[in-house]
């Protein structure tokens, strides 16, 4: 499906035998420092890089060799000030950095820029951690923390500096043999112990080795670093699918009319006209298990035959395979006629404190059962050499191939199995949002609630697919020439990047279909019976039904194919979008470094200019869908694809990007710093695709529903940003400083959705044609609620009239009358769905695009401290960092209305408390995140969706038996705290993820 590009074989035939270590472009001054080992140690080497950069400059610094301070990269960088991370499944994963998010930061390995992409879960979205398609931030978590050596985060731009980041660049740094001279080397193991974790291993295993060898004359080294971890763990979470937004009296997202006013819904404290009140759409406990295995490789060879010459060869892996088993239980808003009581708020967006519903017959409370499976491979092969023409020129040729795969490793190429379960028997439920945790209770036909496997049947079955292979082609030419009290830097790059991103089309595979119409078809030992409030630690699910269920999906996927032979284990054919996305890039650049006094006073400048130009061409392999099958009141599935269709596009765009650092030294201890930069960051794979897709509609329009799309825009601008920086630093000690600093950012070309009305590949509404409006009619000639359900009912009885002839025990009467029993015949009959016909108007979908709409401006402080006492041992580093923006997003805007906001703003803190003597080393680290924006423009209404304020706690302890050995113990979110994102108010819960604490007990010898 993917062709990766690769290196010519006339360059690296050229240049495999003289290749050198990556020259750190972004730093500006070689530093001369000794190998010391320890916790302190590896903060002043942090300290002296920050104080000895040019610009403003963070680092983390590896204690000893094969010994990073955190277990994962991601968790060592929200230590930097103005760094904070998102978790998933309570790890550390991507980063934001001054308030802009993940895609908006470029990442580099020994300065070289890394591919992305994370593709999960087929692309379903039913929870928070499914991902689709690529994107351009880089996952950390992907990396093991043993093989490197130092992270740098460089937060103003430079001339002779990649462009793509405009929060920061990082830089991750590895091993180099030459710097190692002799041989050195360290083995480490673990046993990890994730309190999450159910159904599988309670410890698991990590081992970690790295060896380090130079010859005498340090003419030849090599280096080899391996890392394989395997963590077991699992989450319990609450998850409403999405808050519908309406104005009171003007929409009727109840749909109450037009029901009797006898009949009609009790309404307690009822919003005022004109107000904006939620609906939700549904509400559901979920419980997983995830087993996550990771292989990480690093080899460097070196060749330095002169002092001159100096070449390297290097190769990463990295492999992290990850399998999931997820289930859920879910309860449905019915909604209509079903409606019996809602009880409202008094928030400004009335929200349902409870909302109760009571049915003619039954409905079900669904067990859906998941599997997924994915696995991310990053491999990087570079070669690199320096010659040292005379001592004033200093010449470097840089060139890598890398490649970053995310693609799915179930059956079939499943990247997610969900198969739905569910028991018809509930005559009446009632959810209750007036908690901390989301609560329901129901009434059935089961007694005592006493459900069983005998009571469970399928409904639908969805297969997905979804993957992405990044490949990045880069080559550099560096040149330096110094002269005195000063430098010229000067230098050529291409970079060729193409993102492979695909979906499969997910397609509703009828079993028992909606109405679960075979319970008990499973054999027992299929299900096994849970109780749900013991999956939850920290969330009190109350009064709510303890018993659910869980099985394999694969395994229930397996067997109900026997049962139903026109179903399989198999992805579709066809692909809701199939993208590639080529950008090639060529730079030039130019800057000067001056070393100087100002009255005595030594100062730094630093002055550049990067001009760059890059051409996109976006492809689209699109099988466009004809109609969407109307399956039962709101259910709708894509008809089956049509021809497959090429779209492509293309466009381009230039930049020159200028750059200034001046820094002053006003005492030995005091350092100022001003920079000033214009840095761009490119937008994100998937708003640059070409095709419309993902066509949905949640009912009929007749009744007010509004189908929805997505559009891509290839001809986005990147982001543009002016960048302004001011700080002091006071180094005060020989391990103590103190920072201030502040920053702005003006960024143009923001990028915003916009949503516009339109029709798509000419497919028909059969919801709003001349049939659903006879049934609409008929429905109110006979007094009866038109709401979809039995809006439904009545077109497929007008289209099917012999469903009264034919059944007159269900319809004794003769005519509709909306019964459970007539519900469920025209419902789920096969061969009743109805699909689009000549007449019908062509359906409006409120397409959502990406647009360069908007100028921001971003501006904040940040400060940073770190002191030693003494030679107690004990040591305290602490940061907090303000960020502040004109781009949030306003909660009470309509549900119409385009919106722009920029995610991932927030506030963040760090406290971290450090002991080192006698051979004991101690941390314990605080990190703080206030809430923040994660997504915008979510579904029809447009939600926000919030990530609270969240604070972790981690610590860790080592103690040296020997100048050899040592024994650590670590602990990561020691309280275990929790997750929670919401929508436009805290009581529109999102998802709500319950977390624990993971230890890990380790040794460590070095050779």
């Amino acid at each position: 499906m993917f062709k990766r590009t690769k290196l010519s074989g006339a360059v690296v035939a050229a240049i495999a035998s003289m290749t050198c270590a990556p020259q750190l472009l972004a730093q500006e001054d070689t530093l001369e420092e000794v190998t010391v080992v320890g916790i302190r140690a590896s903060m002043d080497r942090a300290m002296d890089i920050k104080r000895d950069s040019t610009g403003v400059v963070d680092a983390i610094s590896a204690e000893d060799m094969g010994k990073f301070p955190d277990t994962n990269l991601a968790e060592s960088l929200q230590r930097i000030t103005g760094v904070s991370i998102n978790r998933v499944n309570g790890e550390g994963a991507e980063v934001t950095v001054r308030g802009f998010g993940p895609d908006n930061n470029m990442v580099t390995l020994n300065g070289r820029t890394m591919p992305t992409g994370t593709t999960y879960g087929g692309g379903s979205g039913s929870d928070g951690s499914t991902k689709a398609g690529g994107t351009r931030a880089f996952n950390f978590a992907n990396l093991a923390s043993e093989n490197v050596s130092g992270v740098e985060v460089y937060k103003t731009s430079k001339a002779n500096v990649a462009t793509g980041g405009i929060g920061a660049t990082i830089d991750i740094k590895t091993t180099r043999p030459l710097d190692n001279p002799g041989l050195t080397a360290s083995a480490g193991v673990k046993a990890v112990a994730d309190t999450t974790n159910r159904y599988n291993d309670d410890i698991t295993p990590e081992f970690s080795g790295i060896v380090s060898w130079a010859n005498e004359e340090s003419t030849w080294g090599a280096s080899l670093a391996l890392s394989h971890q395997k963590r077991d763990s699992g989450y319990s979470g609450v998850t409403v699918n999405n808050w519908n937004i309406g104005v009171w009296g003007q929409d009727d997202l109840y749909n109450q009319n037009p029901v009797t006013d006898a009949d009609k819904a009790e309404i307690v404290n009822a919003p005022d006209d004109g107000q904006l009140y939620a609906r939700p759409n549904d509400f559901r406990y979920a419980f997983s298990d995830t087993q996550r295995e990771r292989l990480n490789g690093q080899l460097t060879l070196q060749f330095q035959p002169t002092e001159k010459l100096t070449a390297t060869v290097d190769y990463l892996y990295a492999d992290n395979d990850i399998e999931e088993h997820r289930g859920e239980v879910t309860n449905w808003i019915q909604n209509g006629s079903n409606l019996a009581r809602i009880v409202f708020d008094d928030s400004e967006i009335a929200t349902p404190l409870s909302l109760s519903e009571a049915y003619g017959g039954t409905v079900d409370i669904g067990f859906e059962q998941q599997y997924r499976a994915q696995s991310n491979t990053l491999d990087s092969l570079g070669v690199n050499f320096e010659f040292e023409v005379n001592d004033a020129l200093t010449l470097a040729f840089d060139v890598h191939d890398s490649s970053m795969e995310s693609l799915p490793t179930g059956p079939d190429r499943a990247g997610e199995v969900a198969i739905g379960l569910g028991s018809p028997t509930v005559t009446g439920k009632t959810l209750d949002f007036s908690g901390t945790t989301p609560q329901y209770s129901h009434t059935t036909t089961v007694a005592g609630n006493a459900l069983t496997a005998q009571n469970v049947g399928s409904s639908i079955l969805r297969v997905r697919g979804a993957g992405s292979v990044n490949d990045i082609t880069q080559a550099k030419f560096d040149g330096q020439f110094e002269f005195d009290n000063g430098r010229f830097d000067f230098g050529i790059e291409t970079r060729q990047m193409e993102m492979n991103a695909y979906q499969t089309s997910g397609v509703n595979q009828a079993l028992g279909n909606w109405g679960i119409a075979n319970p008990g078809e499973f054999p027992a030992d299929m299900l096994d019976v849970i109780n749900v409030a013991s999956e939850f630690e920290d969330f009190n699910t109350g009064s709510s039904p303890a018993i659910a269920f869980r099985g394999d999906a694969v395994a229930l996927t397996r067997y109900a194919n026997t049962l139903y032979p026109d179903t399989c284990l198999c992805v579709s054919d066809t692909n809701t979008f199939s993208d590639v996305l080529e950008e090639d890039t060529s730079a030039a650049y130019f800057q000067v470094g001056l070393n100087s006094e100002l009255n005595s006073m030594p100062v730094n400048f630093l002055a550049g200019v990067r001009y760059e130009t890059t051409d996109v061409s976006s492809q689209s392999l699109v099988n466009p869908i004809p109609y969407l099958v109307w399956e039962n009141n709101n259910d709708f599935a894509p008809g089956a694809a049509g021809d497959q269709e090429a779209w492509s596009e293309r466009a381009s765009y230039d930049n020159l990007l200028p750059s200034l650092d001046f820094d002053i030294q006003f005492t030995e201890d005091l350092v100022g710093r001003f920079s000033y930069s214009k840095s761009i960051a490119r937008a994100g794979y998937g708003d640059l695709k070409v095709a419309p897709g993902n066509f949905e509609t949640g009912g009929s329009t007749l009744n007010g529903a509004i189908p929805t799309a997505t559009s891509s825009n290839p001809g986005l601008l990147p982001l543009e940003s002016n960048n302004l920086d001011l700080s002091m630093e006071w180094y005060y000690g020989d391990s103590s400083y103190v920072s201030l600093g502040f920053f702005e950012k003006r960024v143009d070309n923001f990028i915003g959705t916009g949503q516009v009305d339109e029709t798509h590949f000419g497919i028909l509404d059969q919801t709003a044609g001349p049939r659903a409006i006879a049934a609409q009619a008929e429905l109110e000639s006979l007094g009866l609620s038109t709401d979809d359900t039995n809006l439904y009912a009545m077109v497929v009885l007008m289209e099917h009239p012999e469903a009264i002839t034919d059944n007159p025990t269900v319809f004794p009467n003769g005519v509709f009358e909306g019964t459970t029993e007539q519900l469920l015949l025209l419902g789920e009959t096969a061969g009743w769905d109805i699909i689009p016909e000549a007449g019908d108007p062509e359906m409006v979908f409120r397409t959502s695009k990406p647009i360069n709409n908007r100028e921001a401006k971003i501006h904040g402080a940040e400060l940073a401290a770190q002191h030693f006492f003494g030679e107690s041992g004990f040591g305290i580093q602490a940061n907090y960092t303000i960020v502040r923006g004109d781009v949030g997003f306003d909660d009470l805007g309509l549900p119409t209305e385009n919106q722009f906001a920029l995610t991932g703003l927030s506030d963040t803190a760090n406290v971290v408390l450090v002991y080192e003597n006698f051979g004991l080393q101690a941390r314990l680290a605080y990190n703080w995140r206030d809430k923040f924006l994660t997504a915008t423009n979510q579904g029809s209404s447009r939600n926000p969706r919030y990530v609270d304020t969240f604070s972790q706690i981690d610590m860790s302890i080592g103690y040296d038996l020997t100048d050899q050995i040592a024994l650590s113990f670590e602990g990561i979110n020691i309280t275990g705290e929790d997750i929670k994102e919401y929508n436009r108010n805290e009581r529109m819960v999102r998802y709500m993820d319950d977390l624990g604490a993971r230890y890990q007990l380790g040794a460590y010898y070095k050779f």
